[in-house]
């Protein structure tokens, strides 16, 4: 039996914990993450508040909990949104190929060029901040992405001697895409899925950080943050613990991605 990458192994650890207690959170929490307790704001650690209370009172670990939920639903729902699109459009990019390859990914290029920051304000400057903006623009910038990368995929796939066949058959474009293309490039898709889903969270939360993503009294890693940044003097663990609840989810994504990688590029097996 061939021995899983370490950076797969750990990635998956990291991962799995991440979504335990994403899932976990959305049957249980210690307190109510949304409830103040004026009185006993900056409260240390103790048995009743695991990590202590925040400058309104509020239970820490509880927000963490909701926090982790809430990013990997915008995370979760950012790239299937994204991720589908931008597989679509590469799949007909690389079927029909000529100027309609063309257009697909000169606009590839334009998505490329506009920055998710600047396309989550301008939703937040006509429709207010909000999550469901920030869904938006964190899938906007991966439609361009998997939209490369299922055309890279397909067109390798469609040089193969199986699909030379099938066309020779006569087999219609749509149904070759849908039978072989498809299933071929499945790999690659995931990988790239894995690792957008950390980069995800990461701006999910760097909106948040700025007004742009979740607002009060929705829970959020990136708000946490910025919620702290005045108090770091008085309460630095009310920015650490946000802090190191982002690296572990990014992290964990990101050596998974890796692993998976790893895993299915023949090139690198064959090297180990």
């Amino acid at each position: 039996m061939k021995r899983l990458p370490a950076n797969f192994i750990i990635g998956a650890v990291l991962v799995a914990l991440v979504v335990g207690v994403a899932a976990l959170s959305l049957i249980w929490t210690p307190h109510d993450p949304t409830d103040l307790n004026i009185r006993g704001k900056f409260g240390p650690p103790t048995t009743v508040n695991w990590l202590g209370t925040d400058q309104l009172g509020r239970d820490i670990i509880s927000q963490l909990m909701a926090a982790a939920r809430n990013s990997m639903t915008v995370a979760l729902v950012a790239v299937l949104l994204g991720g589908s699109i931008g597989v679509a459009l590469g799949l007909l990019a690389s079927a029909i190929g000529g100027w309609v390859e063309d257009i697909v990914m000169r606009l590839a290029d334009l998505g490329f060029a506009f920055p998710a920051l600047l396309f989550a304000i301008m939703l937040a400057a006509v429709f207010g901040p909000s999550l469901t903006n920030a869904v938006l623009a964190i899938a906007f910038i991966n439609i361009p992405i998997f939209a490369r990368v299922a055309r890279a995929s397909a067109n390798q796939v469609w040089t193969r001697e199986y699909v030379l066949a099938a066309r020779a058959a006569g087999m219609n474009k749509l149904v070759i895409t849908r039978d072989h293309i498809l299933p071929n490039i499945a790999a690659a898709v995931i990988v790239q899925a894995t690792i957008e889903f950390a980069v995800a969270i990461l701006a999910e939360a760097a909106l948040s950080y700025l007004g742009l993503g979740a607002q009060p009294p929705a829970s959020s890693w990136g708000r946490m943050l910025s919620e702290a940044q005045t108090l770091m003097y008085l309460a630095p663990e009310l920015a650490i613990y946000p802090g190191l609840c982002i690296v572990t989810a990014v992290l964990g994504f990101g050596l998974l991605g890796d692993g998976l990688r790893d895993i299915t590029d023949p090139r690198l097996v064959r090297a180990r």
